[in-house]
């Protein structure tokens, strides 16, 4: 699936965030402090496995030489009923202890396609006095960013990698997918290995901000200025209330320090 040429993450306006922003970096948090109680921790159904699934299986085993005389035994005396009850809770426990695994370990940080949404803007914009950031998603690590899909109904997964030993993407599709509610965020994901890391991206991956319509002149000038220091070609845009429609629209905006300014003639 292609990515998005840019990706977007709305920050409140907060020290961290002014932090974050001035040491080029984006953070990786624990999925554990998701506001979604269903988000990374999906209980998916294990689809029962067919006469030929099962034929599969047990070739696999029975042909490896390390397969135990026990369990070859086994193999050849279970009834296919017998052998689809043992194996789903088999493959019910090991995907239960990687995914504690997961979530224990993993960082994920969020993105957005869009960066003009209300609910975006309330929940995450600190209140629109925040500000949002956008991406080049030809960076890293936003080029290894993965789709959020989002459904009414929990996944069905195949048993037979997990059997076998071979984890696939079925498994990582279960930290990608949520409740259609929160379709209207349109979310993009980048992992990482280890939560509560700070990512520095090159400079070049960042190349706008938008400011929140509330946001307050001097927080302007604050992220300007931190902009203006180190990033001056970054792009900064204000937001303000549509008169047509219920979004949120943004106009281009050049930021001169005061004492610039000063020096040009163009304050007393």
């Amino acid at each position: 699936m292609d990515k998005p040429k840019k990706l977007y993450k709305y920050e409140p306006f907060s020290d961290l965030a002014l932090r974050n922003l001035k040491r080029q970096s984006v953070y990786f948090s624990s999925p554990r402090n998701f506001n979604d109680p269903y988000d990374c921790a999906i209980t998916a159904e294990i689809q029962e496995l067919t006469d030929e699934q099962l034929e599969v299986f047990k070739s696999y085993f029975l042909i490896r030489e390390e397969t135990s005389v026990e369990l070859k035994n086994e193999l050849t005396q279970y009834t296919n009923s017998d052998l689809r009850e043992k194996l789903r809770r088999v493959v019910d426990e090991v995907i239960t202890t990687q995914k504690d695994n997961f979530i224990s370990k993993c960082g994920i940080t969020c993105l957005s396609e869009i960066n003009d949404d209300l609910l975006m803007w309330s929940h995450y914009g600190g209140r629109y006095k925040g500000f949002c950031l956008e991406f080049d998603t030809n960076y890293e690590p936003f080029n290894k960013s993965k789709k959020v899909t989002y459904s009414e109904y929990m996944p069905k997964l195949n048993p037979l990698p997990f059997i076998i030993g071979e984890i696939d993407d079925q498994f990582f599709d279960l930290f990608c997918l949520k409740s259609k509610s929160w379709i209207y965020e349109k979310e993009w994901r980048v992992f990482h290995v280890q939560a509560g890391t700070l990512f520095t991206y090159p400079p070049k991956a960042l190349t706008g901000i938008y400011l929140g319509p509330d946001m307050e002149q001097d927080c302007l000038e604050i992220i300007a200025l931190i902009i203006g220091g180190q990033n001056p070609d970054v792009k900064l845009y204000r937001g303000k209330r549509s008169n047509e429609l219920f979004k949120v629209e943004f106009e281009q905006v050049n930021y001169t320090p005061h004492i610039v300014a000063k020096k040009l003639g163009l304050i007393q």
